[in-house]
C-alpha cells in the first residue's frame, strides 16, 4: 500500500499535538511582566516539547521519503510511536505547572524514552519490510544519536529524583544533538 495516508495521519496528529501543548499555556491575568513571571517553567517546558515534536515531524518525513510503501506492521509501529508522542502535552503541562519537580520530570524522560524506542521500531520494521540494501538502511546503518539519546534518557529518568534540574539538562542535550541537522537520509537520496 502506498505511505500517503500514513503520512498524512501522522502529520495530522502531530499537528494537534502541538496544538495541545500551546493551549496548556493560560494567559495571566494581569498586564504587565510581573503576571508572566508564574508561566516561566510552563512556557520552557512547552519550548523544549515544541522542539522535540519538530524533531521527531522532520525525522519522520525524512524517513518516510527513504521508502516506497507500507504495510500494516508499519502502520501499527507507526501508531505505537504516535501513542507515545501523545502523551507529551500531559507530561509537558505536567512538569511545566510542578515547576520541573522529580516525578514530572521523570516521567517527562519516560515518555521521550518510549517515543525514541517507538521510533527505532518503526525505523526497523520499514527495514525490514523494505531490506537490507535498501536506502534506508543504508543510510541508517550507523544511529549513533538513537543510541545515545536512549542512553541519556536512561540516565536522566533516576537522575530526576537526584536533580530534576540535571536531568533536564540531559533532555536538552538530547534536543540540541538532534537539531544539529543529520543528512544522512537527504546524502543517500541524492546519491
Amino acid at each position: 500500500m502506498g505511505k500517503g495516508r500514513l503520512e498524512a495521519f501522522s502529520d495530522g496528529v502531530l499537528a494537534i499535538i502541538i496544538t495541545i501543548m500551546v493551549l496548556e499555556l493560560k494567559v495571566p491575568h494581569g498586564d504587565n511582566w510581573a503576571a508572566l513571571r508564574p508561566l516561566i517553567p510552563v512556557f520552557l517546558s512547552y519550548i523544549l516539547s515544541f522542539i522535540f515534536v519538530g524533531i521527531y515531524w522532520n525525522n519522520h518525513h525524512h524517513l518516510l521519503q527513504a521508502v516506497r510503501h507500507v504495510n500494516g506492521r508499519i502502520l501499527w509501529a507507526n501508531l505505537h510511536l504516535l501513542f507515545w508522542l501523545s502523551l507529551i502535552p500531559f507530561v509537558t503541562a505536567w512538569m511545566g505547572e510542578n515547576h520541573f519537580t522529580a516525578l514530572p520530570v521523570a516521567l517527562y524522560g519516560v515518555v521521550l524514552l518510549f517515543a525514541a524506542i517507538a521510533y527505532y521500531i518503526l525505523t526497523r520494521t520499514l527495514i525490514a519490510h523494505h531490506g537490507q540494501e535498501s536506502t534506508l538502511a543504508i543510510a541508517v546503518a550507523e544511529d549513533f544519536k538513537g543510541k545515545i539519546s536512549v542512553i541519556l534518557y536512561a540516565v536522566a529518568i533516576p537522575l530526576a529524583f537526584v536533580n530534576s534540574w540535571l536531568a533536564c539538562i540531559f533532555y536538552v542535550l538530547v534536543a540540541i544533538m538532534w537539531l544539529i541537522p543529520d543528512r544522512r537520509i537527504e546524502r543517500t537520496l541524492t546519491q
